[in-house]
């Protein structure tokens, strides 16, 4: 008999694994299937049992229907287990990728499998597998397991595993169509502020951010049904949406203890701006020729040209097929492929404040107005600069990414004397392309603003140019508003482009049996024991290619430089499983079972791991069940954590206690202070505030960094007191140690301003303006912030789950399913000794993204008997605090302003009906957030500046858009 993974066989087998929404239809469907052995997501063991001693948590098909969701990492974050990581609402940070978080542990400790086996490194520039590789509508179910798992699957599952089923067997013609968008009425607080400071106030949208998407499968048997081969192919479009079609959104916010929010902007505005480095004091143009102070009414509002949606383009071609020989034995084999791009677009870049200029008298450029404000008045003068200025006419910066996979799986499985067997091969590769335009380069920035008379006609000339070293020099005139010529721009643009590619190659094999054929088996059950073995050989690759733009770190605001790398490592892997029925149909004992589980890792830089785990799975009676499992796992080093070339960035603190003058609200920190992070005394109060709240980081791998290791508990109970309820209480406490990371750039920074602690001190590089962002000329300013195996993080909590099934007669049936996670708390320790902080409840500037006490997802189904279908569904997110009000020291306790000291809890309404047009064809309608609730609001000051923070919020974890509304439309042939 060959063993296939299969749905449950009953609403209470299936909630015994973990909750499943909206699984009435599934039910139903299986109903008449017969018993057979099954791999339930965490073992390899094929068994009769569904149930395992750890929780899983399944999504159907018709549940991702319900929801409405067309992107995969949306579909997840629905889950309450599931938190936000990379996806297509961030913009600044964009990898291009979609990831996946469990826990909110981070995408590299959660792995992603399709069919049971793994997916690839997803990009160049994230280790962490891209679920845009996944098709939604080829998805039979979703198996989320949180919480261990290494041993079964091997490194990355720290944080547990999400496995992708997708469908097989299939005999026929399917089409669906489907389309989507976003209605939205505005009129949030916050569009005052923007009317009041000048910007314009989006109308109301009826239909904006649409999507379009299209898949045929084609599927059937051949060779009198020893054979069946399926084709599914889909493409998609996705069209932009920018920050200035929301009024939330519509100016970039920033904070104040007295007054609120408030527009803000950067200080590298579209005017132009120069600070005298003696006296610090920042000049700016006025109208008519004016110069005057430049005060924060100048600086540049760069929210609105931010993506909120990135547009997209997605095409995918997937293709499976297996042959029986004979009864015993199928070849199998799979084919994935997938061409992704997408544009992530942020503001103009230009001449980034920070860059350096000596300005002297006879600068042609320079009017009357200008000399007199700096001081130059006498011949032969001359100053020392910083100059900003943004290309607003030369549009903004857009990085176009495209990344194309390729998955190919094939296999032998069958049995042989009632022992089962898997023999398989898999090569996985995923080209990177990207190309990123809309910069200054730095190197002609220096160029272009060394402006000298020319000697034969006294007009603006660059240096360089007259003395030959670059005669295509154009100056760049930022001293007159309207002064930038197409020829200044042609000769400052510059793009970057970069090239590569991950590859996996993996072979291996597993064998497993039930041991009652030989007669082993406990005394006290029927069932005999079960085993499972195997061997891996895993090889990753990774190759990137930059330009020498990109190299050098020439484009200026790109973030720093992007070193190439080209490595890769190898492990074999060797493990097994057990399971043991000890008792079966005792007193007090339905049954009780003992699982274990082992896996050595043996990595070609030299270091092996054991990864192990043991659960028990215990039946007292049929409507209780207790299990309980302890696992051992490793998260190994990825490419980039050992080989990544050190260069800088931007991921530094988001905030300097030391920069701005005397008196005002940005220095913070004391003389003293500064000075223990490196700043000489004559510079306190005369470090240039960066409004952007982006400051320089030293980043880059280690070969000598360590596996991390992981322990997971959980401890479960399910109660089914009536055939028609289920419920599930599943405890969760992961610890993960010598994390692979880094120390957190804001808490060295912090620590050594009110510690001055060594430790933290020397990862504090002042440059000689004293500021940790602006780099003039010599060495960079920077926090160190390179990997190592320092620290620990971990997460306790509660996920409940509920399933409640009522027919009614002639009215049809009614389903209720519940699914909801309580956070006990979530720990970091940073740095060994220093102490730990919690999450719990939090969000900010280190906590990062917010995690919620409590989420849930409660939906209710009515099966009517007219072939419609109605579901609703109340998706919940509690409150979370900023994290500087909890009274943690290390999250810092300097005052918040009122209006940011929550993010208040929401509460989405979403509404879905599905009719039977015909036997084979289908509609479906739906509106997600129905009541256009606006997400919870905050400013620089207290979110991350890049990353999961965009448009004033976490658009990965609120819906940041109003009412989706989609439509979907499936036909059968």
């Amino acid at each position: 008999m060959i063993t296939e993974t299969v749905l449950s066989r009953s609403i209470r087998l299936m909630f015994a694994s973990g909750l499943v929404l909206g699984s009435m239809q599934v039910a139903s469907a299986q109903e008449a299937a017969p018993m057979q052995r099954v791999e339930v997501t965490g073992s390899r063991i094929p068994t009769l049992n569904t149930e395992g001693a750890s929780p899983v948590t399944t999504l159907s098909a018709k549940d991702i229907k319900i929801d409405g969701v067309r992107n995969v990492e949306d579909m997840l974050n629905n889950l309450p287990q599931v938190f936000a990581a990379q996806g297509s609402s961030i913009s600044n940070g964009a990898t291009g990728t979609a990831t996946i978080s469990l826990r909110g542990l981070g995408s590299d400790r959660t792995l992603i499998l399709v069919n049971g086996k793994r997916l690839p490194s997803g990009s160049v520039n994230s280790t962490a597998a891209d679920v845009n590789q996944v098709p939604a509508a080829l998805i039979k179910r979703v198996e989320v397991l949180t919480g261990g798992a290494g041993a079964v699957y091997g490194a990355g599952a720290v944080a547990g595993v999400v496995n992708f089923i997708l469908r097989d067997n299939f005999e026929g013609v399917e089409l669906q169509l489907n389309g989507s968008g976003y209605n939205h009425s505005q009129g949030n607080d916050v569009s005052a502020l923007v009317s009041k400071a000048g910007y314009p106030v989006p109308d109301d949208k009826s239909f904006d951010g649409k999507s379009r998407d299209a898949s045929l499968l084609v599927g059937g048997n051949f060779a009198d049904n020893r054979g069946n081969a399926t084709l599914f192919v889909s493409y998609k479009e996705t069209d932009a949406l920018l920050q200035s079609e929301r009024d939330f959104s519509a100016c970039a916010l920033g904070s104040s203890v007295s007054t609120g929010f408030g527009c803000v902007g950067s200080g590298t505005n579209p005017r132009g701006r120069v600070i005298n480095n003696d006296t610090g004091v920042s000049y700016t143009n006025g109208d008519a020729g004016v110069v005057r102070r430049y005060t924060s009414a100048d600086s540049y509002n760069y929210g609105p040209v931010n993506f909120l949606q990135r547009p997209s383009k997605v095409a995918g071609v997937n293709a499976r097929a297996h042959f029986d020989i004979n009864e015993k034995v199928r070849l199998y084999q799979e084919f994935n492929f997938h061409n992704y791009t997408t544009d992530a677009q942020v503001a103009p870049g230009g001449i980034f404040l920070g860059a350096q200029a000596t300005l002297r008298n006879d600068n042609p450029l320079l009017s009357q107005a200008w000399k007199e404000a700096l001081g130059i008045t006498a011949p032969g003068s001359s100053v020392d600069v910083t100059l900003g200025k943004r290309n607003v006419e030369g549009g903004p910066r857009v990085a176009d990414i495209q990344d194309t996979s390729y998955r190919q799986l094939v296999g032998l499985k069958g049995e042989v004397n009632n022992w089962t067997y898997d023999v398989f091969g898999q090569f996985a590769r995923v080209n990177h392309a990207e190309t990123n335009s809309g910069y200054f380069s730095s190197k002609r920035i220096a160029l272009a603003t060394d402006v000298v008379p020319d000697p034969v006609t006294g007009a603006a000339a660059c240096r360089s140019a007259v003395d030959g070293s670059d005669p295509a020099c154009v100056p760049y005139n930022m001293f007159t508003l309207g002064g930038v010529t197409q020829a200044q721009l042609d000769y400052l643009n510059a793009s970057g482009h970069s090239m590569g590619y991950t590859q996996q190659i993996i072979a291996g094999f597993n064998i497993g049996s039930d041991l009652g054929t030989y007669g082993i088996k406990s005394p006290w059950a029927t069932s005999g024991v079960g085993v499972s073995f195997g061997f891996e050989r895993r090889s990753e690759k990774l190759k990137f290619e930059p330009d020498e733009a990109s190299l050098s770190g020439d484009l200026a605001g790109s973030g720093g430089a992007s070193p190439p790398l080209v490595d890769g490592f190898s492990v074999k892997e060797a493990f097994g499983e057990f399971r043991v029925p000890l008792l079966e149909d005792k007193a007090f004992a339905k049954n009780l079972d003992l699982s274990g589980s082992f896996r050595r890792s043996d990595y070609s830089a030299g270091y092996t791991a054991d990864t192990w785990g043991v659960g028990v799975d215990w039946a007292p009676v049929d409507m209780v069940r207790v299990r309980g499992s302890y696992q051992k796992a490793v998260r190994a080093p990825t490419i980039r954590d050992l080989f990544n070339p050190q260069s800088i960035g931007n991921n530094g603190p988001t905030n300097d206690p030391c920069e701005g003058a005397i008196g005002s609200e940005t220095l913070t920190a004391t003389a003293e202070q500064c000075a223990r992070t490196g700043l000489p005394a004559n510079l306190y109060g005369k470090v240039p505030y960066n409004s952007a709240n982006q400051h320089s980081d030293l980043n880059g791998g280690n070969p000598g960094v360590l596996p991390e290791e992981g322990t997971t508990k959980t401890f479960g109970l399910v109660i089914t007191p009536t055939k028609n309820l289920t419920v599930t209480l599943d405890y969760f406490d992961i610890a993960i140690e010598d994390t692979i990371s880094s120390v957190d750039p804001s808490v060295a920074l912090d620590q050594c301003l009110s510690t001055g602690a060594a430790v933290f001190c020397n990862l504090i590089k002042r440059d000689a303006l004293g500021s940790l962002w602006l780099s003039p000329n010599g060495p960079a300013g920077f926090v160190v912030n390179t990997t190592t195996n320092i620290g620990s993080i971990g997460t306790k909590g509660l996920d409940v789950g509920a399933s409640y099934r009522q027919r009614l007669g002639a009215m049809g049936g009614l389903d209720l399913t519940m699914n909801g996670t309580w956070v006990k708390e979530y720990t970091v320790e940073n740095v060994p000794g220093l102490g730990t902080y919690d999450c719990k409840g939090l969000f900010g500037q280190t906590c990062g993204t917010s995690t919620p006490e409590w989420r849930h997802k409660l939906r209710a189904t009515w099966t009517t008997p007219w072939d419609l279908a109605v579901s609703a569904t109340w998706r919940h997110f509690d409150s979370v605090a900023q994290e500087r009000l909890s009274g943690q020291e290390l999250l810092g306790t300097s005052a918040v302003a009122a209006v940011e000291q929550q993010l208040g809890a929401r509460d989405y309404l979403d509404l879905n009906a599905a009719y039977n047009l015909t036997k084979k064809m289908t509609l479906s309608f739906g509106v997600n957030n129905v009541l256009d609730r606006d997400p919870p609001l905050a400013s620089g000051n207290a979110i991350p500046a890049a990353g999961s923070a965009n448009a004033n919020t976490f658009p990965q974890v609120y819906d940041s858009m109003g009412r989706f509304v989609y439509m979907n439309l499936t036909a059968r042939f």
